[in-house]
């Protein structure tokens, strides 16, 4: 009989082999040993016994990442439920739709969240659960609060010697290829899609993070992404547990201040980060201790010397806690002018690709053998590759298969058929190449691509990386207006007002700026004009823009 392959058996085991270890704690909060994350999930079983919910009901779980969210996770999924993670940054709107769309019969919120939420838009729930203290924030069922209230005298009668590793028996599921997650995307208009994704999905996944990261039980891990995506999900979460590792949740945004003081109590041993923190660290807080004098220049410089590459990493992986294996960077392109550098002091740096669709892994590699400016190889168990007459040269769709690959759109058989083909491929929408070693580099999305009157193809996010890095630039957008390339920059005016420019002075730099960006650019990708912009673009999860606004 073929072997199942779910993650839940990585979580039994996990438990089992680590159960006087520490597993989650919030930073500069609770911390719950893998013990404490058995106990909860025994009593999180018992209410959704109680309460009337079956194993393969939805339970929708949105709140900020904490040991809280994680412990909910793993009580649902172990249950034999399945889960609807939503991110909390989600509308009032967005939230209540996915809720009524996945059919979900409870709602773990964190209390923020909660507070903008209403009950009655979300006729089909049971119940709420708050995440802070797991107390009822609304009930339909009479005996919710009763069932909360009795669950530990519950529990006690169940396991009148306390709980011990002899009663942990999970479900599995009756097919690896059945339902646990149903992630809905961040979305560019309308509502979010949820996307299917299957025990053996999350394997796959899990399975190919511990072919490529240096984990070890009791190792320290940092949870910065948002675990209402995939990418946190996998990658810090459900493979931190799997492995045994001891997870900590910021329970704030990574900003560069509170990743140097946390990181250096913390001392992770993988990272892994959206391009955005990244980048904003290695501008504003290494290049500028390496040398202030040099600092602007010092991405554009052909030649570093060795002192000046020694410090600049040496500073770099201090900032990052000093004791980790590689930083994974992916979600959203990263700055190729900041990679270079990365690549030139030896950083131990690798970009993934992928999407939630696939769970979200298509391609990455280990640091040590990561091509500049590419996002690795296939991952394992995945086929990828280039629509086009000329893969090496010629940017093509990529399009990808394999055991990663979601099941569908819940409830959205039309959007599925437009994306996934009828041989199995699932269209990004991206377009890239792939080099004779099988390295994919991702140029840009299709749908993002210009066509200039003189026919020529422009990728915005190229141009964009390289305006990013001039002079009291924060972000940037290429767009097409009248046949003719603008800029539209949200300038760092904190910066600029600091070193003493006013806002007729950051006008004029931005307009400098355009000029010495065209000298590098081609004929046919001038930019004409800058517009300001003096509120930061709006942006997903991911902290990708949201272009369709612009």
């Amino acid at each position: 009989m073929k072997q199942q392959k779910s993650f839940i058996d990585y979580i039994e085991q996990s438990i089992l082999a680590n159960w006087d270890h520490n597993a989650l704690t919030d930073y500069n909060g609770i911390t719950l040993q893998y013990k404490d994350v058995a106990r909860k999930i025994a009593k999180f079983h018992i209410v959704f016994e109680q309460a009337g919910i079956l194993p393969g009901d939805k339970i929708a779980l949105c709140g900020r990442n904490s040991a809280h969210w994680a412990t909910a996770f793993l009580a649902t999924v172990t249950y034999g439920a399945v889960v609807v993670p939503i991110l909390h940054e989600f509308k009032a709107d967005n939230i209540h739709n996915i809720v009524n769309h996945s059919e979900a019969k409870a709602l773990l919120v964190g209390d923020q969240v909660w507070e903008n939420l209403n009950e009655e838009a979300m006729p089909g729930l049971l119940g709420v659960i708050l995440l802070n203290n797991f107390t009822v924030g609304a009930s339909r069922v009479s005996r919710l609060q009763e069932i909360m209230d009795t669950r530990n005298a519950v529990y006690g009668e169940r396991y009148p010697k306390n709980f011990r590793p002899e009663h942990i028996h999970y479900r599995r599921p009756e097919s690896e290829d059945d339902l646990v997650v149903i992630n809905y995307t961040s979305g560019t208009t309308g509502y979010s899609k949820g996307v299917m994704l299957s025990h053996h999905n999350i394997w796959s996944n899990i399975a190919y993070c511990g072919e490529m990261l240096r984990i070890e039980p009791g190792d320290h891990m940092v949870s910065m992404l948002p675990l209402g995506h995939v990418f946190g999900m996998v990658f810090d979460f459900l493979y931190g547990i799997s492995a045994g590792a001891h997870l900590f949740f910021l329970t704030r945004m990574p900003t560069p201040k509170v990743i140097a003081q946390s990181f250096a109590q913390i001392k992770p041993k993988v990272i892994s980060s959206v391009p955005l923190v990244v980048e904003k660290i290695f501008k504003k807080d290494i290049l500028p201790q390496v040398d202030n004098r040099i600092g602007k220049l010092l991405l554009r410089m052909p030649i570093v010397n060795e002192r000046i590459k020694t410090m600049a990493r040496n500073k770099a992986i201090e900032i990052f806690g000093g004791e980790f294996d590689e930083i994974i960077i992916g979600g959203a392109p990263f700055n190729a002018d900041v990679e270079r550098f990365l690549k030139l002091i030896g950083f131990p740096y690798t970009i993934a690709y992928g999407m939630t669709e696939c769970a979200p892994i298509i391609s990455s590699s280990r640091w040590e053998e990561h091509h500049y400016g590419s996002c690795g190889r296939a991952a394992s168990r995945m086929e990828v590759k280039i629509l086009s007459p000329d893969p090496l040269t010629v940017p093509g769709e990529i399009v990808c298969k394999g055991e990663n690959l979601m099941l569908g759109y819940y409830k959205n058989p039309e959007a599925t058929a437009q994306i996934i083909d009828c041989n199995g491929w699932l269209h990004t929408g991206d377009l890239g190449v792939m080099d004779s070693d099988g390295f994919v580099t991702v140029k840009g999305r299709s749908k993002n691509m210009l066509l200039t009157a003189s026919g020529q193809n422009i990728y915005p996010e190229e141009i964009e990386s390289k305006l990013n890095n001039l002079p009291y630039v924060a972000e940037s957008l290429i767009t097409l207006q009248k046949g003719k390339l603008v800029a539209l920059i949200y300038p760092d005016f904190d910066d600029a007002f600091a070193h003493g420019l006013s806002q007729a002075d950051v006008e004029r730099t931005m307009e400098d700026n355009r000029l010495e960006l065209n000298k590098n650019l081609p004929a046919y990708a001038q930019i004409t004009k800058v517009k300001i912009h003096f509120e930061e673009f709006e942006k997903t999860a991911k902290k990708s823009i949201k272009r369709f606004m612009y």
